[in-house]
Parts: structure tokens; sequence; C-alpha cells
């Protein structure tokens, strides 16, 4: 029904990182060199953050009198939503829902809220009227007195508890209804689908001309030695595939030259765990189980496979309080990706285009609200950059409402020129999502602020502590990369030229030769 799940065995599950599979044969000095820039231009460490169990993104304990009630199941885990704000500012909340083509209840959240508040004053009414009668019974009393304040205090306690029970099944529900809502909108975001998107920049002039017939990534990789797509489908199934000699060492010149060139930006470079906790996808703002889901759950588990490294990065500061000092964080995270691509088909989808499994390097941000949208800049400008170095055409779009997940306040994507499909597709996105994904995740920073001298007792205070706002960008998605470069630098010979930053990670190869029959 739509629901991608993996049996797995008990044996371990080790999936090698580029760093330990640079190169198939001796590196020259001039690459050792190249690659000693790393060192370069990683950040030393610093203290930046207290670490908290947050009880806006708790693991809620299921109660065990609960835990047996399959038809009650509880939420795991709470977000901090600002129901107050969305009930105060609900014309503005249904009319972006409609532009997102989301299919949020809106009315059903704002009920239960004002049902919520209503049974929490209920809940607050009798406690204050259980602790007066507490207090009455401290005095001198009559027997006949104190007896019919023992029955009323009787009374009112089980009247809490049954309140207090429908509260918390209340708030579950709520929980359960409002995380359908998706992130609200930047006001000037294209309203309506896909071909709403609206140009923001086109670079380096137009499309390259051929004089000679072109070949797609896929006659190339084949003419070349350099993608099985056959071996892998009886391997594995299909939309995977195997690389092969120049295109292992492409695949690793691609990723180190990206972390090299991001890291000059002062990211920390990370690799990260490639299964997670099913929570943490739901917090991160993605649907692990479910039609048409793009995640591969684990049977059995609370696990699934990652669709990108945003997601266990996102999960690093979990729960935390972060110095202000300490922001922004930028990381830049390589990773292995899977996606079941679930009702991908068609022409537009073959060879590398869409695949299931591949290597992605993602950028990744951590700040105070008032910096994201300079830091969204920033991350597109670097996207720009990079694939400008390596001399391709391609022109980027802000997205439009209906085309953004639910996350995404903004979306801003690259799409490049390729030859053999005959046209543009997306090799890049880049994403401020504000609050919302540190809203789930229990990411907040506290301000660097004076502390605060409360007026009654004259006691200090540390100021409140806000919400970091998240943002993430593709550097490098590897498949998608390979389609542009082989399919833009092809020769009439039938060769490929390797674009010249890549060269010195690539061992000084500049071109990619048909072999010798």
């Amino acid at each position: 029904m739509g629901l991608h799940t993996l049996r797995l065995a008990t044996v371990p599950l080790t999936f090698s990182t580029f760093t330990s599979r640079l190169f198939l044969k001796p590196i020259p000095p001039n690459t050792l060199q190249t690659l000693g820039q790393f060192t370069r231009h990683v950040q030393p460490r610093k203290p930046f953050l207290v670490r908290a169990f947050s009880a806006s993104a708790a693991v809620q304990e299921i109660p065990r009198a609960q835990a047996s009630d399959s038809s009650a199941a509880r939420p795991q885990w709470k977000a901090s939503i600002d129901f107050k704000w969305i009930r105060d500012n609900k014309e503005a909340v249904e009319i972006n829902i409609k532009n997102r083509n989301s299919n949020a209840d809106l009315g059903a959240v704002i009920e239960l809220y004002e049902n919520m508040v209503n049974l929490q004053k209920e809940v607050e009414g009798l406690r204050e009227e259980r602790n007066n009668v507490a207090k009455k019974m401290k005095g001198k009393l009559e027997p006949s007195e104190r007896e019919r304040l023992v029955e009323e205090g009787k009374s009112l306690k089980e009247s809490l508890v049954t309140l207090e029970e429908d509260l918390v099944k209340l708030q579950d529900e709520l929980q359960q209804v409002a995380r359908s809502i998706p992130n609200m909108t930047h006001p000037d975001v294209p309203v309506g689908g896909e071909d709403s998107s609206a140009v923001r920049k086109e670079v380096v002039g137009s499309p390259r001309e051929f004089s000679f017939p072109i070949k797609d990534h896929l006659r190339l990789g084949k003419d070349l030695d350099l993608i099985d797509f056959d071996s892998a489908s009886e391997v594995s199934g299909s939309k995977f595939f195997y690389l092969k000699n120049e295109a292992v060492l492409l695949e690793m010149a691609l990723l180190n030259w990206t972390l090299s060139e991001v890291m000059k930006k002062d990211f920390t470079p990370l690799t990260t765990p490639e299964i997670v906790r099913s929570s943490i996808v739901e917090k991160c703002g993605f649907q692990p189980r479910g039609d048409n889901t793009q995640v591969y759950s684990i049977d059995g588990t609370d696990q699934c496979l990652i669709g990108t490294a945003e997601i266990p990065v996102g999960g690093i500061h979990m729960d935390s309080i972060l110095l202000e000092s300490a922001l922004p964080l930028k990381y830049i995270a390589f990773s292995h990706c899977f996606r079941t691509e679930a009702g991908a088909a068609g022409a537009a989808t073959k060879g590398l285009y869409r695949v299931h499994q591949f290597s992605k390097a993602e950028m990744f941000v951590l700040c105070r609200p008032e910096d994201s949208e300079t830091f969204h800049d920033e991350l597109i400008q670097i996207e720009e950059d990079l694939f400008t170095s390596l001399g391709l055409h391609f022109k980027t779009l802000d997205m439009a409402t209906a085309d953004l997940g639910a996350p995404a306040y903004r979306k801003f994507d690259i799409e490049a020129w390729m030859p053999g499909l005959g046209r543009y597709g997306e090799i890049s996105s880049a994403s401020n999502c504000t609050d919302y994904q540190s809203r789930r995740l229990g990411i907040r920073y506290r301000p660097s602020e004076p502390l605060q001298t409360a007026s009654k007792k004259g006691k200090a205070s540390l100021p409140a502590t806000k919400f970091v706002h998240t943002l993430n960008a593709t550097a490098c998605a590897v498949p998608r990369m390979m389609v542009c470069l082989l399919e833009n630098y092809q020769q009439e010979d039938g060769s490929v030229v390797i674009p010249e930053p890549l060269r010195p990670f690539m061992g000084g190869i500049e071109l990619i030769k048909p072999k010798l029959r």
C-alpha cells in the first residue's frame, strides 16, 4: 500500500564513507597537497550548548495503563506549536494552507484548541477548590464538618482525575491533527503550482551547442564503461547502479572538491548516521509511513533509512539550549541517501536522474531568527558559485507555494541544462525552514542579554529562550551532477572532459577516453 519496509537480519550494517575509498590508485604529490587544504579550513571547536531535556519536544512515555489500549495510542513526541497564534491568525493560516495545497484541517485544530483551553480552566478551577478544602481541614472542625470536607475532597479528586485524563487525550489529539499544518510562507513566494515558480537568475550564457549528434548519460556511461545499470538491476532491483573506473574517481572528486570549497565558508564537515529513528524523520517534517512515502522504514523497528543528511544533522542538537554566542552553527554533511521514489515514472526519471540510493553533500545552518534570510541568500550563493565553477548552465527558481514541502518557508531550486535529456533538471535546492523544525526538535538558544531582575524578590533571572531557525541546501547530489558533467562535457570522439576544478581531486585526469576494444 505504498509502505516500504526492509527486513534486516541481525548482521551489522556498515556504510563506507567517502574518506575510506578516496582513490583507487596512487595519489600524486600535487593531489595530496590539494587534500591538505581540508585541514586549513576545519574550524576550532567551541562550547555551544547546554543539553536540556526540553518538555516541548520530549519523548512522552506511555503510561502502563494506556499502553495496552491500541485505539488510544499517544504521540511519542510533542511539538511546541503556537496554537494561540494559529487561532488569532486563522485567516492567514487558512489562505496559506489553500495556497500550498495542504490537506490540513484548520477548523479541527482551532476547535480542539478551544476545547482544550476550556478544559484547562475547568481543571484549574477544581484544583483550586481541592486546595481550599485542604486548607479548611487544617483548622479545628466539628467531626461532622470534617467528614463532610473529606467526602468533598474525595469527590473533587475523582472529578479532577477524570478531567485530567480527558485533557491529556485532548492534547494528544490536538498534537496529531496540528502536525499537518505547514509552515507559513514568505510574502514574496509566487502563489500557484510549479509552473508559477519565478526565475531569480540565469547563469553562464545559454546551453552549449553541439556540432555532432549528442549522447545522453546512459549511452556515455555504457560506451565509456562508467555505469552499470543492468547488473545492479539483477542484484538490487530497478533504479540502482554500479559506478566503475573513472566514474568512481569522479564521485570522490565531486564530494572532496565540494567539501573543500564549502569549508572555506566556515562550515564544519560531518559524516552522519544513515539510519535514524522514525520520530526524527517526523520532527524534520517528513512522513516516514503512509501512501507514497519517500522513506524506507525498517520492518519491526522504529527506524528509517535517511533520504537526506538534513535529518540526522537536524537531530544533533535536539532537546538542547544553545548559547547565542555559538550561533550560527554551519555544517556540511556527507551521507548516502535512500529514497523510494514512489510514483516516479517516465523517460524523465531514467538513468541516474532518479535513483533509490546516492551520495550527497548537504549544508545545514542553525541561526537566530533575524539572520535566517541572510543565510538563505548565502546558501544559494554558495550553490551558484559551485556550479558556475564547473561551467554549468543553470537557472535559479523561487519555488511556488504548491511546490513547497511542509517545513519550508521559502525554497530556491537550481535547475541545470542536461543536453541528453533535452531539458533543465533540478540539481539543488536551498530551503529556509524558520522555526518549523526547531519547534519539533526542541532546539532553542538563550539570548546573550543582561540578567533580568525580578520585581518582587529582586532575584536575577536568565533571559527567555527562543527557537533557532534552520536552513538546508544541497551542495552536491552526485548522480545528477554526473548527468550534467557527462552530457555537457562530451566530445565528438566519445570522450568526456573533466572540468578543471575537479582534476586535482582525480589524480590529474583531464579526459575520460573510450576504452580500447
